[in-house]
């Protein structure tokens, strides 16, 4: 079924564009509601959101929807997605709405819905607000309307939860870390979860004015972070993203160590450890190949899903698994957390480094990946590149050269007007040259 505004992770658009209006993040307010007012008592949502300047518009849009259907709003300001999804739970509130588009740039900004359990709401549970959203919603009447409070303490329970994760005795004394937030929604709670555990910190990304959330730092531009890391001799690097749902790291040395890398050195250490269920990680299409080789001789399984960690907690809670994520740094352990949290991961693998005495290039550097190299191809709204003839012919002519010495994946992205060309194999040549040829193809058809 065609959605028309929520997509692979909740709403998202440019703040007062088509879509991410204060109108509609009301509308949004009142249908959620109303799909989520049932039972007697009284019913109670938590909002959270990153620093974009758009997320004070859209935090008191939201509250007037809610409070409109007579449910109370419970504002904990600039916090975590994860955090959201925890404190939803631990308040008992029927429903926790994060504003954040995540990695984005500041003038792009979303909704995202988590219910009472903390976990994402279901796609049946988003079908229905989107009908709600379009239709009509009965208000409450004068007396029931809701009421809104802000909260103080919500960054010091976060920063318990992660911390009770950690393991027990341990702490961080004697390592620096340099850590990137991101100018986002961990710039507060992560320096102080790590100095309170003992760490030296060189901390960058720390400064928010509403404009700078991932600009030119966070887990998607690590480069500033690797640079902090050689100039000031740090340990460990560590890089949230906008919302501190992603992690992406870098050595002593300033080289970036990915998602794939992360999740194979947690299994292995949970693996040894007796801690790791399901017999195997969960990870995405784009995991390379290499993780899935050194899954193997350990003994463990690679359970592939769609693009989108709302599919990897799919199959994680199918299977069985505690540890999955994706390489672009979402980390999900099921036993700690419900959805993709970058603070818990850097603790498990800072626990890991105080524990060794390695290096992180030893410690973190578990597996040596094949050559893959990723293309974004942006096209025009409404166009169908994927369909192009000439984008086929190429895609399969790309699939034979590779059959038996690599893989290609491509694919739109669920957030913006990109299609995605990935390769991998034994041969970078090869690899770069399929990745060359297919993205020329879908130039032309865009």
């Amino acid at each position: 079924m065609t959605r028309r505004y929520f997509g692979t992770d909740g709403i998202r658009g440019t703040a007062n564009g088509e879509v991410m209006t204060a109108a509609l993040a009301m509308k949004v307010g009142q249908a959620a509601g109303t799909l989520m007012r049932k039972g007697s008592h009284r019913h109670r949502v938590l909002i959270g959101k990153d620093t974009r300047l758009s997320g004070y518009m859209l935090e008191q849009a939201l509250t007037a929807g809610f409070t409109s259907v007579g449910m109370d709003v419970v504002q904990v300001g600039p916090m975590p997605t994860p955090a959201v999804a925890l404190l939803t739970r631990e308040m008992r509130a029927d429903l926790g709405v994060m504003l954040s588009a995540s990695h984005n740039p500041f003038h792009d900004n979303g909704i995202k819905l988590f219910g009472r359990d903390g976990f994402k709401i279901s796609d049946a549970d988003e079908a229905a607000i989107e009908a709600l959203i379009d239709g009509e919603v009965a208000l409450a009447s004068p007396e029931a309307i809701g009421r809104a409070r802000r909260i103080d303490d919500a960054r010091g329970r976060y920063i318990h939860a992660v911390k009770a994760a950690f393991p027990e005795g341990l702490t961080l004394e004697g390592l620096k870390v340099a850590i990137d937030c991101a100018n986002g929604a961990a710039w507060r709670v992560a320096p102080e979860a790590l100095w309170e555990l003992g760490a030296t910190l060189e901390t960058i990304g720390a400064a928010p004015d509403g404009f700078n959330i991932n600009r030119d730092c966070g887990s998607t531009h690590p480069e500033a972070l690797a640079a902090r890391v050689r100039a000031s001799g740090a340990d460990i690097g560590i890089a949230l993203d906008g919302d501190a749902d992603r992690l992406i790291v870098c050595d002593e040395t300033g080289a970036v160590i990915d998602g794939d890398q992360i999740m194979a050195a947690i299994a292995g250490h949970w693996q040894a450890t007796g801690r790791l269920r399901g017999g195997s990680v969960v990870a995405t299409v784009m995991s390379n190949l290499g993780l899935e080789r050194h899954l193997a001789g350990m003994g463990l399984g690679l359970v592939r899903t769609p693009v989108g960690d709302r599919h990897v907690l799919k199959a994680m809670r199918e299977s069985g698994c505690n540890v999955g994520g994706e390489q672009s740094g979402h980390i999900i352990l099921a036993d700690h957390a419900t959805t993709g949290d970058g603070l818990l991961a850097a603790l498990q693998l800072l626990g890991l480094l105080a524990l060794s005495g390695k290096p992180a290039s030893a410690l973190l550097r578990v597996f040596e990946p094949l050559p893959q190299l990723l293309r974004n191809v942006r096209y025009a709204n409404g166009h169908q590149p994927l369909e192009d003839a000439r984008v086929k012919q190429a895609i399969a002519a790309a699939e034979r050269a590779l059959a038996g010495q690599g893989r290609l994946l491509v694919r739109p992205s669920g957030t913006e007007p990109l299609i995605r060309v990935m390769a991998e194999g034994e041969d970078k040549a090869l690899v770069s040259e399929t990745v060359a040829e297919v993205c020329a193809a879908i130039e032309a058809a865009a």
